[in-house]
């Protein structure tokens, strides 16, 4: 021990106290609008079936469906990596992954949709799918073949549909109440959403519904649909999206963007309507932006080149599929939508894929950090906030085993949600 320092102060404690009795408000303005993530599961993708084809077996269908695509198209991991360009370490893990995921749970996240895979219907047949809706779900979350996430999309806020969507939601929701109540895994998606006030107009309803049937305050949330360019760019030139998470009131839960309405929206041409189009980057950017810090996810969208026919094609659209899945993956886009059951293998295998690739080195880094260790990266709070994150959506979506995690990490799962959940103040203790 050397020689112990002598430690003096200019400033009078109350300098200290009138600095922070001054940002009060920001305190309390940056807790409120900025409380991080919710440490919840994020599902890798969304599954989208029309209101009057949703039965009780179509999860189930889904799987089998992938898994007979599988058997034809790829009927082992060699020739399955090889479509996909999978090198030989990774080909038997993905394979296996993919198709034990295919068996055990096939769909993450299944929205049955009232908008536009839907369409205008009569008043009674949209009644009764709605009830219907409500009444499979309860039942599948009863006899546990539900996804971990499900819910409905219904029409927009716009004046044309305005109404008809108010009914369906209603419907929907009074069903699942008189058949045992609201699933932890309810999900809600709003559409076409152009005005933060549309947005406003939702959690009002929200909130009517939960005072009619005395739920908790902001029991329901939902995720906003990104698909017209004034829900990126307002007519004054801020970013609307951004007003429409505070509009929501704390009941925004993600921001989904719909690749081709909003493409069409801009006037990109159908043959170039995608999810790498560059006005599809940009608006994913600011929706990424204004989402940050806000526990709002992001969800990336599709694409309508489906896997089916002769197995050239079928490649071909798997390789597509592939490769846009990664390429949201590396851009922090964690979901994604999948529009025919052909997709999931793709899906997976590249979700899997994303994480069995980086996770020995996110693991050891995460160690290192943990125990203070030297290496040959110097990270901070916040890149243990990453990794850790990493580390756990592996796990979540079954890239990743708890015991090859906890192994070369030397970390428990409560011990990386520590890490990827850490209070603000850890993120800023050093420096960037």
């Amino acid at each position: 021990m050397g020689q112990q320092e002598k430690v003096a102060t200019s400033l009078a404690g109350a300098v200290s106290e009138e600095v922070s009795a001054s940002l009060a408000a920001v305190d309390a303005e940056l807790a409120r609008r900025y409380p991080g993530d919710p440490g919840t599961r994020q599902p890798v993708h969304t599954v989208y079936v029309p209101g009057d084809v949703f039965e009780a077996g179509t999860i189930r269908s889904w799987g089998d469906r992938a898994l007979a695509a599988l058997d034809e198209h790829a009927p082992d991991a060699a020739s399955f990596a090889a479509v996909l360009g999978l090198s030989g370490e990774l080909a038997e893990p993905v394979y296996s992954r993919v198709r034990a995921k295919l068996e055990r749970e096939p769909v993450e996240d299944l929205r049955v949709d009232f908008e536009d895979g839907y369409g205008p219907r009569p008043d009674g047949e949209e009644d009764e799918a709605a009830a219907r809706a409500a009444r499979l779900i309860a039942q599948a979350y009863h006899d546990g073949t539900a996804a971990p996430y499900m819910g409905i999309r219904m029409k927009c806020m716009e004046a044309a549909v305005r109404d008809r969507g108010i009914r369906t939601l209603d419907v929907f929701l009074t069903g699942l109440m008189e058949h045992g109540g609201l699933p932890d895994g309810l999900v809600l998606t709003l559409p076409k959403v152009t005005y933060a006030e549309q947005v406003g107009a939702f959690a009002r309803l929200l909130e009517a519904f939960e005072k009619a049937h005395g739920l908790a305050a902001g029991r329901l949330g939902f995720e906003i649909q990104i698909e017209t360019s004034q829900s990126i760019l307002a007519a004054d030139g801020t970013a609307t999206v951004a007003r429409m998470i505070q509009a929501a009131g704390g009941r925004a839960t993600g921001l989904h963007y719909g690749t081709f309405d909003y493409s069409a929206c801009l006037g990109v041409s159908a043959a170039h309507q995608a999810s790498d189009h560059p006005a599809a980057d940009h608006a994913k950017a600011v929706m990424q932006v204004a989402a940050a810090g806000t526990g709002v996810r992001v969800s990336d969208g599709s694409t309508n080149v489906l896997p089916v026919g002769p197995t050239e094609k079928v490649h071909d659209a798997w390789r597509l599929h592939y490769g846009l899945t990664r390429r949201a993956l590396a851009r922090a886009y964690y979901q994604g939508w999948d529009m025919h059951p052909g997709h999931i293998p793709t899906r997976y295998a590249a979700v899997f894929a994303f994480y069995r690739e980086g996770f020995e080195q996110a693991a050891a880094r995460l160690a290192r950090y943990a125990d203070r260790a030297g290496g040959d990266v110097m990270d901070e709070p916040a890149t243990a906030k990453a990794l850790s994150g990493y580390l756990l959506r592996g796990l979540d979506c079954g890239a990743l085993d708890a015991a090859e995690v906890s192994r070369l990490s030397g970390l428990t799962r409560a011990a990386l949600e520590g890490f990827a959940t850490p209070r603000r103040g850890d993120l800023t203790a050093s420096a960037s």
